[in-house]
């Protein structure tokens, strides 16, 4: 079965440590997820395209820095993009692994999902949901800016973490 991403029950978030002191979060606001499922709602492939520049921390200047070429490098790397390999049961959870690519580059990811069975919504359509963490380090995806601190350490961790909370619906089917 097809799904297709409900943009207002969704969400992509990220938390990255910063100068080791406290955490600083953001999202990115537009991203688009396609996915097929068992008959019990339980994906079997999944895709995420997501907008780079759509990154927000709540601040202006970091946005614009996160967005420049010593990060994400939008202008010439507009989309990052996650296509599943595998998806297994582990336990009640699913452990979803995939090619994640990054300014250019890809990468293994895994992200520990918890998903949900099928409901049928108010308006009869089937729908199911998914929430799930995962990390990698920037740096493998060419995201190496950085200053070091006279104290020690990096201004900004390499270790960033995500989360997502996502419900699809099943796509109308569309007569030939």
């Amino acid at each position: 079965m097809s799904l297709a991403l409900d943009t207002t029950h969704s969400s992509i978030e990220f938390s990255v440590r910063h100068m080791g002191l406290a955490t600083v979060r953001g999202r990115f606001t537009k991203f688009d997820v396609t996915a097929t499922a068992d008959a019990a709602g339980i994906p079997t492939a999944i895709e995420v395209d997501i907008d780079a520049a759509s990154i927000t921390t709540g601040v202006e200047g970091r946005d614009n820095h996160l967005r420049s070429p010593d990060f994400f490098d939008v202008a010439n790397y507009p989309t990052i993009t996650f296509r599943s390999t595998t998806i297994e049961r582990k336990g009640d959870d699913l452990e979803v692994r995939g090619d994640l690519t990054i300014r250019g580059t890809t990468k293994p990811a895994v992200f520990h999902t918890e998903a949900t069975g099928f409901m049928k919504d108010p308006w009869g359509n089937q729908r199911t949901a998914a929430e799930g963490t995962g990390k990698i380090n920037r740096a493998e995806f060419g995201l190496t800016w950085n200053q070091a601190l006279e104290t020690g350490g990096l201004l900004v961790s390499e270790e960033v973490k995500f989360s997502f909370a996502v419900q699809l619906v099943e796509k109308a089917q569309v007569a030939a």
